[in-house]
Formats: C-alpha cells, structure tokens, sequence
C-alpha cells in the first residue's frame, strides 16, 4: 500500500554556506515548492537574533519546514507530501544547493498507511 503521503526528514551538517537572509530563504522556499511539483498556500519566513531562521511553506499537499543553526552549521528540514504526483526529493535539493553540506540524512516516513 502507497499510504496517503511522504515525509522526509532531513539533516543537513557542516554546511559551507550560511545563510541568513530572510528574502533567500524565502526563495528557496518558493523554488522547492516548485521544483517538487507542489500547490503554494503561503511562505513565512522568521529570522532569529543573533543567527538562524525558521520558514514554513503551507501546500496544499502538506508543508515544508526548516530551521536552520548557522553557528553549528546544521539545518532541519522537513518535506511532508500527499498524493503520487508530488516528488518530495526534488524539494530537498534546493536546500542541498543553498547550504552544501558535507554530510546529508534523509529518512523517509510513510504516512497513512494503517497498521
């Protein structure tokens, strides 16, 4: 059984990029959105003082989240998408290309699929 939808979950380390600028984070959002296939609701985007952001895209399908910890190098993701048309790998892409970590984990969750 394919279940009602996947979650990635995502970690990324020692990334070589630090970014911190709202307006980026923002656009990677809305790239990785597209890139995977998904329907756009609403970004939000919040930057933290002195370092780090938070940003959630809301889709129709589910979200995308991340938080991000520049002074450890370390960035939270989490792609959550319903249905079989949505390609949640190609959203994770976005963030590999804007942080390049060195080291990547992604575990994959279904979701819906009754015991």
């Amino acid at each position: 059984m394919r279940g009602l939808g996947r979650q990635l979950v995502v970690e990324m380390w020692d990334c070589a990029r630090r970014v911190d600028d709202p307006s980026r984070l923002r656009a990677a959002l809305e790239e990785a959105v597209r890139r995977a296939g998904a329907t756009l609701i609403d970004v939000q985007v919040h930057p933290f003082n002195p370092h780090g952001a938070s940003g959630m895209a809301l889709l129709a399908e589910s979200h995308i989240s991340f938080h991000t910890w520049p002074e450890l190098g370390y960035v939270a993701l989490d792609v959550f998408t319903c249905g079989e048309r949505v390609e949640p790998e190609r959203a994770v892409e976005v963030f590999r290309d804007l942080f390049s970590p060195r080291q990547v984990s992604v575990v994959e969750i279904r979701r819906g699929i009754r015991p």
